[in-house]
């Protein structure tokens, strides 16, 4: 039932392939941070991670598929052993990348090998302006390395993304980060809401911000937006988990979630797996994704979600989906 073969009931089921494929290679890392929403942390790859056979046999069908976005992710992507045969691969095959990183292992050798790929951004998190604050949240990562790495970003010609996760510990340096990310000659600014998913469920206590701090956040947000906006782009809609479900089951986005062992998940917020690409196809894989979104599973899952926070928190305890 691929392609034209659906009834159209949402916009994905126009398309024969993804627009965007997300694609976690490891939960391994080089840091253990507090907030991190995939439970990632220095040698927490997971037992079964595609191997390198596995591995080159997704990236043939993205080919395959046409997919013309791809995003490497993690867990740290740079620390992957198979991260610049996904990439090169990829790349030469004409795929856009995105690389979502912490920077810490971004040096000139990595940025030139990069610059001759088809980069579409390399998104790097930056959780905080000073070194004290962001090591609380990012316990042993240098922040004068991370700067660094977004200069030599720019220096190769690369299109450098920031991303902030605000958390108790560091929403009060939001306004910095962002006139900080401006300088250093940012696209764009990602951030919204803190995800209740992972590590940050287990510190959810000491990590979530107060209503008085989003509140200010919210604020920062709106007027830093007006400031400059042909240079750098300020993107923090949806806010939150809950709206983002909201808009979802309304219109699915057209994207597919795949984790480190293959698996390919209906959507980040919720623990429903709809293949396993250990087993089936890429393009089965997308049947799938758009029949879940049919499903009473599905919306019920989206419902408890949208209803109770708490229940992010089970995203990453994974299920496969009865399509029945």
């Amino acid at each position: 039932m691929h392609g034209s073969e659906f009834d159209p009931a949402h916009q994905i089921d126009r398309l024969r392939a993804p627009l965007f494929l997300s694609w976690q290679l490891t939960r391994d890392c080089n840091l253990a941070c507090v907030h991190c929403c995939t439970d990632s942390a220095p040698g927490r790859r997971l037992k079964d991670e595609l191997d390198l056979g596995a591995t080159l046999a997704v990236v043939e069908q993205i080919l395959a598929e046409d997919i013309p976005y791809v995003m490497l992710c993690g867990g740290e992507p740079l620390v992957c052993p198979h991260f610049w045969t996904i990439a090169n691969a990829l790349g030469a095959g004409g795929v856009l990348l995105k690389i979502e990183t912490n920077a810490q292992l971004l040096d000139d050798e990595a940025l030139k090998r990069l610059a001759e790929l088809p980069i579409r951004s390399l998104q790097v998190s930056v959780d905080g302006d000073t070194q004290e604050v962001y090591q609380k949240q990012r316990p042993g990562a240098s922040l004068k390395k991370t700067h660094g790495a977004c200069a030599l970003i720019r220096a190769a010609g690369l299109p450098l993304e920031v991303t902030f996760a605000p958390t108790r510990l560091n929403i009060h340096e939001a306004e910095a980060v962002i006139t900080r990310a401006r300088a250093l000659g940012a696209f764009r600014f990602n951030t919204g809401a803190l995800m209740q998913i992972g590590t940050a469920a287990r510190h959810w206590q000491k990590l979530e911000p107060t209503r008085e701090q989003y509140a200010r956040f919210v604020t920062v947000l709106a007027e830093q937006s007006k400031v400059a906006p042909e240079q750098m782009e300020i993107c923090y809609a949806p806010f939150d988990l809950q709206e983002g479900m909201r808009r979802a089951v309304v219109e699915p986005p057209a994207t597919l979630l795949v984790l480190p062992n293959g698996y390919v998940k209906v959507a980040a917020a919720i623990s429903l797996i709809c293949a396993d690409l250990r087993e089936s196809s890429l393009a089965h894989a997308w049947d799938a994704y758009r029949l879940a979104w049919r499903t009473t599973s599905v919306r019920l899952a989206v419902e408890r979600v949208i209803a109770n926070q708490s229940e992010h928190q089970k995203a990453n305890s994974w299920q496969i989906l009865n399509a029945a």
